[in-house]
């Protein structure tokens, strides 16, 4: 068996973006097994365990990952996971790999790929709500799919906010306030919200939005009403309604299900689409299995290894 310390160094951020949007096509397909998230809450956060395989990649395995908030006063990163790799045929163990950078870089291309086919155009003023490392991950890696012109950010810390948009290497990058970070062609959102950020009055019509930060029940960053007036589509539904932007809407009746326009995986293999440039759409991402064995992949063909004895 291979332990892989620094899985995440090294990686060609693009091919990041192509594998997991073949993947995203394997789930819109019906070629993966995935079943949802299981959540163990902890006193201070939780943990959530991701099981998968993925035939066409022929690579099966679970993901560990914890969210605790209050980590980075310990000198702790908030988000840290260990994937373990099995071997198809035998069910045998055969790498473990730390996880915690590429927790992070799994998620910046989901919100790549759902910018890449749901924004209304090429060229694009970006906006940025949060200035953790999610939010760097999603600005390098659809800054791959399109062309960022401008990137605005907004952290309720502006000196965080200031730090994060110099060490950007996007054309124009500035520190402004969350209205006019919404005034923008593409929203990410990446915080861990349990009341709404984003007003409906602050969302204009064309816009495409990648509400990341709604990870567990009870979290949510937008406004309901956005909602009502978006196309929505979610990474896999079942996780979308258990603990997604549209989680906290849902059980308050304030989203129906039905509503759910259809899934990322189904937008890359052209079942589902944008209808009109004037549409405003929401790409509900909270993070699949199948992302974490894709890059799982690279990381294993690319990354330095040590052997470690199993059996």
């Amino acid at each position: 068996m291979k332990y892989y310390p620094d899985a995440d160094k090294g990686l060609d951020i693009a091919l990041v973006n192509r594998e997991v949007e073949s993947a995203f096509a394997d789930h819109g397909n019906d070629r993966v097994q995935m079943p949802p998230k299981v959540y163990v809450t902890l006193p201070t956060g939780d943990f959530r365990t991701m099981p998968a395989y993925l035939p066409s990649l022929d690579i099966a395995g679970v993901k560990i990952v914890n969210v605790h908030p209050e980590n980075p006063a310990k000198g702790l990163p908030t988000v840290m996971a260990l994937t373990i790799i099995l071997e198809t045929t035998t069910g045998q163990p055969v790498a473990v790999l730390n996880a915690t950078g590429l927790t992070d870089m799994r998620t910046g291309p989901a919100g790549a790929i759902a910018a890449k086919y749901l924004a209304p155009k090429k060229d694009c003023v970006l906006g940025i709500i949060g200035t953790g490392r999610q939010a760097e991950a999603q600005v390098r890696a659809i800054a791959r799919e399109l062309t960022v012109s401008e990137v605005r950010v907004w952290s309720r810390n502006q000196i965080h906010a200031e730090a994060f948009a110099s060490r950007l290497d996007t054309p124009d990058n500035r520190s402004v306030s969350i209205e006019r970070t919404c005034d923008c062609d593409i929203l990410v959102t990446t915080t861990p919200s349990r009341s709404p950020l984003i007003q409906n009055e602050w969302i204009h019509e064309g816009m495409h939005i990648n509400a990341i930060g709604a990870d567990a029940p009870g979290k949510q960053e937008l406004d309901p009403e956005i909602l009502h007036r978006a196309r929505v589509f979610v990474d896999d539904p079942a996780q979308a309604f258990h603990s997604g932007e549209i989680n906290v809407p849902i059980s308050k009746g304030l989203f129906q299900t039905w509503m759910i326009a259809g899934t990322l995986g189904e937008v890359v293999i052209g079942k589902r689409r944008r209808e009109r440039p004037d549409e405003i759409t929401v790409f509900d991402s909270t993070g699949l299995a199948i992302q974490d064995l894709a890059i799982a992949k690279i990381a294993m063909q690319q990354g330095k290894a040590i052997d470690l004895p199993f059996l």
